[in-house]
């Protein structure tokens, strides 16, 4: 009866939070499945980052022609696709062990970015149609809780991949995920709206990249924010973690995950944190003052590991308030970029928008292997560094408080 009394919107965010959350849990699990599978392997760390090169390198086109895709068939079509690709590439990733060369991984991990990509947008895209117009706390609230569950789910599919691959091997824990993901799939087709965020106006195929200057600058910073992140988290870390400190499989995978969960429940009250108890939304200003305080954090876990003290204490520590920051400053931006999206076609800034994010989770990526084999974790934490200082400088230039978005939206 519950169910039965909420209004069409919030059933709808409802199931689109459901499918985001499904996927989600699928897609954390299956990258930690295959850090630690290949490293078990004897594939180095740079090998390990080049079977993600596809599945970042995708997700940026995704997110670019995704975005204009939503906007012509509507945003529940996309997410669809978006989750029966996900089956796929877990079904290719079933073939014999004998098969799983480094071509068919990589292109298993380019259907995944595909349908990593399409879900996100669809979903974050989703939520602003949602809610109704000038509600900017609302909408900062919903993007918040989207995007905080949506990471404590990710990092409860690293514990997950760890788990399952401990428990069933790596075809075992792929065939259960896609089994689980085809039921939500199939639930999806059923019940998910047909008109969620269609143009009235069909956007034509050149206007992909006529953005706003508020979005391009956030985009940029987007770019350096999640590359910051990667550089050292996606490769180097959990390979830094079994190779130097000897974790076990269960022990890499569950202490992301819980820096992952504890990530996305921050995320989930960043609007507290950064002013809606007081009526405020935050602005420009705001997303570069946090991402100045975030600059500092990689670069103090790289002078304590390069001066010898204990590495499980820099590490730990400093990766728990990494978080923490990087949790605010990814809802900012999540936010940010909702608010700044055109109603009409909202998918078009928001593809854009996470193609940029795209593009800086390649960069960390490849950096994340190639510099941890060249020159260790400390190498990877002061590019982390810069990157985020590069991040903060660029956040100067979007609206503050006293400027009218859409009077400073002026095309480039």
């Amino acid at each position: 009866m519950a169910l039965a009394s909420l209004s069409s919107e919030l059933k709808q965010y409802l199931i689109v939070t459901g499918n985001y959350w499904a996927f989600t849990l699928t897609d954390g699990a299956l990258r930690m499945l295959v850090v630690l599978h290949f490293h078990s392997l004897g594939y180095s760390p740079l090998d390990i980052a080049l079977l993600f090169l596809f599945y970042e390198l995708f997700g940026v086109v995704t997110n670019l022609v995704g975005g204009w895709l939503g906007a012509h068939i509507g945003l529940n079509r996309t997410m669809n696709i978006g989750l029966g690709l996900q089956i796929l590439a877990l079904g290719m990733l079933l073939v014999p062990t004998t098969l799983l060369s480094v071509g068919w991984v990589m292109a298993a991990q380019a259907v995944s970015g595909i349908a990593k990509d399409l879900n996100k947008m669809s979903a974050k895209s989703a939520v602003k149609t949602l809610v109704p117009a000038n509600a900017e706390g609302k909408l900062y609230q919903w993007v918040a809780v989207l995007t905080g569950s949506k990471n404590a789910l990710k990092g409860a599919g690293f514990f997950l991949g760890g788990a399952l691959l401990s428990l069933f091997g790596f075809q075992g824990a792929v065939g259960l995920m896609a089994a689980m993901l085809t039921i939500v799939w199939i639930s999806s087709l059923f019940f998910l709206h047909a008109d969620i965020g269609q143009a009235k106006n069909k956007p034509k195929f050149t206007q992909l990249f006529s953005k706003s200057a508020p979005i391009n600058v956030l985009s940029a910073a987007r770019m350096c924010l999640f590359g910051a992140r990667d550089v050292w988290f996606v490769v180097a870390l959990p390979v830094f973690l079994a190779s130097q400190l000897g974790w076990n499989h269960w022990y890499v995978g569950g202490f992301l995950a819980c820096w992952v969960i504890g990530y996305g429940i921050v995320q989930g009250f960043a609007p507290s944190i950064t002013g809606k108890a007081s009526g405020k939304v935050p602005d420009g200003r705001v997303a570069m003052i946090w991402a100045g305080m975030l600059t500092v954090i990689p670069a103090l876990i790289a002078l304590a590991l390069a001066n010898g003290i204990a590495p499980i204490f820099s590490v730990v520590i400093g990766l728990l308030v990494f978080g923490g920051i990087f949790a605010v400053n990814s809802s900012l931006h999540s936010y940010l970029i909702v608010s700044y999206a055109r109603e009409d076609g909202v998918s078009l800034d928001v593809g854009f928008y996470y193609m940029a994010n795209a593009m800086g989770r390649l960069l960390g990526t490849l950096l994340s292997g190639w510099i941890y084999q060249e020159h260790g974790l400390v190498a990877c934490l002061w590019a982390s560094s810069i990157l985020l200082a590069i991040a903060c400088t660029v956040s100067y230039w979007l609206p503050t408080g006293s400027q009218n978005v859409s009077s400073s939206s002026s095309r480039l």
